[in-house]
């Protein structure tokens, strides 16, 4: 057979963490696996996040225990396969007399955290004394009635994506980079996919075709003839603000004064970063942008709660950019909706393209699991290299 008509298990479209974590997961099942990305690794979204392995301890407010579980458990392992990569950072929640959530209710919280931890002493808690509470990195102290602070997460996601990828080629998968999927034609046994590559058109065969293209995973079911059936969703965006200024010793997980939303403080390269927004997006990902009320209204959360950056405004903004996150589409705040991956294929159109939707960074390796293992029954069988949940993730050299 002709290297243009290669026949690979599964081709993989989108180098995010979740394009990533499958090629991972496919190629340690044994799978032959091919990944088709257009720009870089973690171009999109996987670079844009909050940079957070964390457990989700907001998300027990909605009742979403088992993803608070999942990710707890994730977590854990991840400090142990990537310590390079991954690494516990001390967070710290301050309850003001105005904040919305009281410090019984934060307590609560963060004992059930504890409890899904497993009561590991990197998800154990206190409280700050007061004494102390002038020693973190200026925080108001002003109408401040209680300080906690507990231990969670904290990465390069896009250092991370290039490791997993990494990993993925050590077992056998191909990354082709920078290429762009132009179609593919349905059929019986497998999908006739095309891309191009420097502008020279290749074609080859997918068993399994995996559209992780994130936000911009419709506009690639677009391209395949016939059309499957698409799952609506919404893009929200999420914009982070960096300031050159000095770093906290920890990550401050504040409540914005403008709208109460959940807002991250935190070190970042030696600066300061401040995020995110909560925005629905409606137009091309390709084109989303930091806005200028966006930015401000980041100034604005740092300034309540340091007095020193009182005096920064938009203009004194280091860096800033916009991710986009996938979720459900629905009415209301994002904060609301569930944050679970959804695998979505359409059996009757296109049997063997499946796509995903939604997913967290902390989740990527476990999800990547249950992608392979549902489908593996439209896959030949094959020997297993290696399990994923004792592959080492290190830095992939410059």
């Amino acid at each position: 057979m002709s290297a243009s008509t290669q026949t690979y298990d599964m081709v993989i479209i989108g180098g995010g963490i979740h394009g990533a974590g499958i090629a991972q997961a496919g190629a340690a099942a044994g799978y032959s696996v091919l990944v088709i990305e257009k720009s870089a690794l973690a171009h999109g979204t996987s670079s844009k996040s909050s940079k957070l392995i964390h457990g989700g301890l907001r998300y027990l407010e909605t009742a979403q225990m088992k993803l608070v579980f999942e990710c707890l458990s994730e977590r854990t392992l991840l400090l142990k396969l990537a310590p390079k990569l991954v690494r516990l950072e001390p967070f710290y929640i301050p309850i003001y007399k105005h904040t919305k959530r009281r410090p019984w209710e934060i307590r609560t919280g963060l004992r059930m955290y504890s409890a899904l931890g497993k009561f590991r002493k990197d998800a154990r808690f206190e409280s700050v004394p007061k004494e102390d509470w002038a020693n973190l990195d200026g925080l108001s102290c002003e109408n401040l009635q209680a300080v906690f602070r507990y231990n969670d997460g904290a990465t390069d996601d896009a250092e991370l994506t290039k490791s997993v990828m990494q990993s993925a080629k050590s077992l056998g998968a191909e990354l082709v980079m920078p290429a762009e999927f132009v179609s593919a034609d349905v059929e019986d046994e497998s999908n006739l996919v095309h891309y191009s590559v420097s502008g020279s058109m290749r074609t080859c065969r997918a068993r399994l075709l995996v559209n992780a293209a994130g936000p911009w995973a419709n506009i690639i079911l677009e391209k395949v003839n016939p059309t499957p059936t698409k799952r609506d969703f919404d893009l929200v965006a999420g914009t982070h603000i960096v300031f050159d200024a000095p770093p906290p010793r920890g990550i401050y997980y504040v409540e914005a004064p403008q709208d109460q939303r959940a807002v991250f403080v935190m070190p970042w390269k030696g600066k300061t970063m401040i995020g995110t927004t909560e925005k629905i997006f409606t137009g091309n990902p390709s084109n989303l942008l930091p806005t200028s009320e966006e930015e401000s209204y980041l100034c604005e959360v740092a300034a309540h709660y340091f007095p020193q950056f009182a005096t920064y405004k938009r203009a004194d903004i280091d860096s800033s950019f916009a991710g986009l996150r996938v979720l459900p589409h629905a009415s209301g705040k994002a904060f609301s909706r569930p944050r679970e991956t959804t695998f979505h294929i359409d059996k009757k159109v296109a049997p063997r393209i499946a796509t995903i939707y939604g997913g967290k960074l902390t989740a990527f390796r476990i999800t990547a699991e249950k992608f392979v293992t549902k489908f593996a029954k439209k896959l030949p069988r094959r020997a297993r290299k290696a399990k994923t949940s004792n592959l080492k993730l290190t830095p992939v050299k410059s």
